[in-house]
C-alpha cells in the first residue's frame, strides 16, 4: 500500500498555506485519487486518538503522526476523510488543515504564537470605531460594545478606542491580562483553532470571547462584518467576494467545532 504521508503530502501542503486562493482558482491543481476504503478513529498505547485509513495512521505533511488528547478532536478529521469521494480534496477539509498546522507549525513554538496574538490584541478591530455615518456608529457599538466590555470585566483591565484608523496604544495591564487568558490554552490544536478564529474576524476579543462561549460563532462572524455588512446594504455584494466570505466561514466554523470538541 502506498504510504499516506506520500499520497496527501503534496496537495495538503498546498491548501494549508492558501486555502483561501487555492478554492478560488478556476484551473486548480489535480487533485490526488482516493485510495482507501475505511476510516476510523482508534486508541494509542500512549492514550492518545489516531485517524487511521485502512488501519495505517494519517501523517502531517511533516510527517508527524496525527494523534489527538480527545477522541471527538479526532473524529472531526476522519468524518472529513470519511467524506471524500473519488478524489481527495483538501478545501473540504478544513479540520485537517488546522490539524496539520497545529501539529507542524504551532506546537512547535506556541510561545511565538501566544505573541502574535497579543500584538493582535493591541491593535484589534473592535478598538477602532467610525467616525461616521451614525447607523455604522450605532451598528458598530451594538455589534462591540457588549463583548468588549465582557473581555474586560474578564481580565480586569480596560481597552481604550479610538475613532478612525490613527493607531492607539493598550494599557500594558490589558495586554498582560489579555495574555493571562491566552496563555491557559496548552493545546497546539486549540491554540491554532483560536488563532485562525482571530485572523479570519480580525480581532482577538471576538475570539476570546467565542473560545470562552460568550458568543456563538455565527454571533462572533456578525459582529466581525458589521462594517463589511454596511458597505454591502450601500452597494450590494459582489459574487466573488461572497464566495470568498463563505469559504471563510467554513475556516471558522471548522476551529469552532474543533475548539468544542476539545472540551
Amino acid at each position: 500500500m502506498r504510504d499516506i504521508l506520500t499520497d496527501l503530502e503534496e496537495i495538503l501542503a498546498q491548501g494549508q498555506a492558501d486555502p483561501m486562493g487555492s478554492a478560488q482558482r478556476s484551473m486548480r491543481p489535480k487533485l490526488a485519487k482516493r485510495f482507501y476504503k475505511d476510516v476510523a478513529v482508534s486508541q494509542q498505547a500512549d492514550g492518545a486518538f489516531a485517524v487511521l485509513l485502512d488501519g495505517r495512521p494519517v501523517k502531517t505533511p511533516g510527517k508527524k503522526a496525527l494523534a489527538f488528547v480527545k477522541a471527538p478532536v479526532a473524529q472531526l478529521v476522519a468524518n472529513e476523510f470519511a467524506a471524500q469521494k473519488e478524489e481527495l480534496d483538501p478545501v473540504t477539509m478544513p479540520c485537517f488543515r488546522l490539524a496539520n498546522t497545529a501539529f507542524d507549525g504551532v506546537a512547535l513554538d506556541m510561545q511565538a504564537v501566544i505573541e502574535d496574538i497579543l500584538r493582535f490584541s493591541g491593535s484589534d478591530l473592535l478598538c477602532y470605531r467610525a467616525e461616521g455615518p451614525e447607523d455604522l456608529v450605532a451598528k458598530q457599538r451594538d455589534a462591540w460594545d457588549s463583548p468588549l466590555a465582557w473581555v474586560e470585566a474578564l481580565i480586569g483591565a480596560h481597552f481604550n478606542l479610538a475613532e478612525g484608523v490613527m493607531h492607539v496604544a493598550q494599557p500594558r495591564e490589558t495586554i498582560a491580562g489579555f495574555g493571562a487568558q491566552i496563555r491557559q490554552i496548552e493545546d497546539p490544536v486549540d491554540l491554532a483553532a483560536f488563532h485562525s478564529m482571530m485572523t479570519l474576524t480580525g480581532s482577538a476579543i471576538l475570539a476570546l470571547a467565542t473560545y470562552k462561549s460568550h458568543l456563538s460563532a455565527a454571533e462572533c462572524w456578525r459582529a466581525a462584518h458589521v462594517d463589511e455588512d454596511h458597505v454591502i446594504e450601500q452597494w450590494g455584494e459582489d459574487a466573488e467576494a461572497k464566495e470568498r466570505r463563505v469559504q471563510r466561514w467554513a475556516e471558522m466554523d471548522a476551529a469552532d467545532r474543533m475548539i468544542k470538541a476539545a472540551r
